[in-house]
């Protein structure tokens, strides 16, 4: 038993690793040990502690087993189930992350509506409650009140959630204007690719930051005399880029033009949250921002974000994969229509309601119903752009949709360096995709699904396709630790249970 046990943690662990991109050496140094151990744990051939577990865990960022609390969460999925009914899509991960940044430039209270209750979320308020925010969910757990303090206790810091979450790196924008030096952990999340810092110091340089980073931290030093004398010019069309950009304008004591800026959903929900503040923004919606700062602010707000596009999104592949009727709830049809016209090319048979307003008052939505429908593959290939083009978290999405069309279809993901790789993954699942570098994938349909058990891909969006292939399978197939999901998708899978799907959610002891 002791044996068999062995052999399915190193099969875990081999799992994560090759996920991970790295080989058996590059393991071993990172534990401070040799490729021959790291081979022997993989193969169930060598006695392994609780502690060594942890540490496999933690320098690959899986939880292969997890110590104090519950193990990691994996779903088991019946396949070949048609979906039906309706089904609401919930606030917009990204927008939730970015107001949650945006909070520290207040010195009031901050109520944010119908806050998505995801793994990202929850990492940043145990780093915003480790420097002495408070936070609580209000109103039966459905909003979020948040309360900065007079100082903020960076030296406490909670650096292994901050290491977990890309958007840490927001903080910048806001930190900048409350001292004048402080520490922020390295940046972490998906892990699809390199990703540098460098656009968002060049623009916030403009504002007197300066960051040297040693040693797993930013050392950021901040000149208050430094101010922008000139509109500042993104080199990367980056929403985050531009988050930050607009955060730290925000409070300036002057006039901003930000310029090559995202016109993304995220962007827009963040403006509109800055002129809840009192901040004017002009531009919205454009690559040309022009933020007139304050230099204090110190207001009770009150601010709804809007329904998440790329959710919406991944709920309409899943009735497309399913050769499903569902009706999809609350889509901000703005931040789709490119997507849509794509598949309305390919064949889908749609219809959407007529547009209302979100709870923000702002961004329009719609209710989308997908029937099912015989898709052909497209003539151009998927490929994505900046806002207004197809978003670059859908791109993933298209692969699972062109293994059910009829032909071949390129998907050109130039946006990072290995996402396409972990869309391979569907080739376990009976897809036929061939990767033709780092950047582009050809994937053939249509596609007989197969069930299978594997591990969750570390990137969020494949992560997801997987998911929906799975449903799509006939039999039972499993994936395992799905923490990455959770990092953007509130109950997901009880979510999809509501509309015909069958995931059971168990954990390993």
């Amino acid at each position: 038993m002791a044996d068999d046990y062995l052999v399915r943690i190193g099969k875990l662990i081999r799992d994560a690793r090759q996920h991970r991109g790295w080989t058996q050496s590059q393991l071993a140094e990172a534990l401070g040990t040799s490729q021959s151990a790291v081979n022997r744990i993989e193969r169930g051939n060598q006695n392994i502690s609780l502690e060594m577990i942890a540490r496999i865990g933690e320098a690959l960022d899986s939880e292969i087993v997890s110590l104090g609390y519950a193990g990691p969460m994996h779903l088991r999925v019946v396949g070949g189930r048609r979906l039906s009914g309706a089904i609401d899509v919930k606030t917009s991960k990204n927008a939730c992350v970015a107001l949650l940044c945006a909070s520290l430039l207040n010195k009031g209270r901050t109520v944010l509506r119908r806050v998505a209750r995801i793994e990202e979320v929850y990492r940043l308020l145990e780093v915003l409650g480790s420097i002495g925010v408070r936070t609580r969910w209000i109103n039966d757990g459905v909003d979020l009140e948040i309360v900065p303090p007079a100082e903020l206790e960076m030296a406490a810091i909670d650096a292994e959630a901050a290491r977990r979450t890309r958007s840490i790196i927001m903080f910048l924008g806001p930190l900048l204007h409350r001292m004048d030096q402080f520490k922020l952990p390295y940046a972490g999340g998906c892990d699809l690719g390199t990703r540098t810092i460098e656009p968002h110091m060049i623009a916030l340089r403009r504002f007197g930051l300066d960051i040297a980073a040693t040693e797993g931290l930013y050392h950021a030093q901040v000149d208050r005399k430094a101010a922008p004398d000139r509109p500042i010019v993104l080199t990367e069309r980056g929403d985050t880029v531009t988050e930050n950009a607009l955060l730290a304008a925000a409070r300036h004591d002057g006039t901003t033009v930000i310029r090559n800026a995202s016109s993304n959903y995220m962007v827009q929900d963040l403006c509109f949250f800055l002129e809840a503040l009192g901040v004017k923004v002009e531009g919205i919606g454009t690559t040309t921002l022009t933020v007139h700062g304050v230099p204090t602010i110190d207001v009770d707000v009150d601010y709804s974000p809007s329904e998440d596009p790329v959710e919406a999104m991944s709920l309409v592949a899943a009735a497309v994969v399913t050769e499903s009727q569902l009706t999809v709830r609350r889509v901000p049809i703005e931040f789709l229509e490119i997507e849509l016209a794509v598949l309305e090319e390919m064949g889908l048979d749609h219809d959407r309601s007529a547009e209302y307003f979100a709870d923000n008052g702002r961004t329009r939505l719609v209710d989308l119903t997908v029937r099912p429908s015989k898709l052909e593959a497209p003539i151009d290939k998927i490929h994505p752009m900046p806002f207004p083009g197809l978003n670059i978290d859908n791109v993933p999405f298209f692969a699972a949709i062109a293994a059910s069309a009829q032909g071949k279809t390129l998907i050109h993901d130039w946006v990072y360096d290995n996402r396409a790789i972990y869309l391979t993954d569907l080739n376990r699942l009976g897809g036929r995709l061939q990767l033709l570098d780092p950047h582009r994938v050809l994937v053939e349909g249509p596609t007989r699904w197969r069930a299978a058990e594997m591990m969750c891909p570390p990137a969020l969006r494949p992560a997801v396709v997987v998911l929906l292939a799975m449903m799509a399978a006939e039999g039972t197939s499993v994936l395992r630790n799905v923490y990455v999901i959770n990092r953007g998708y509130e109950d997901l899978a009880e979510r999809l249970n509501s509309v015909g799907a069958q995931i059971e959610i168990f954990r390993d002891i």
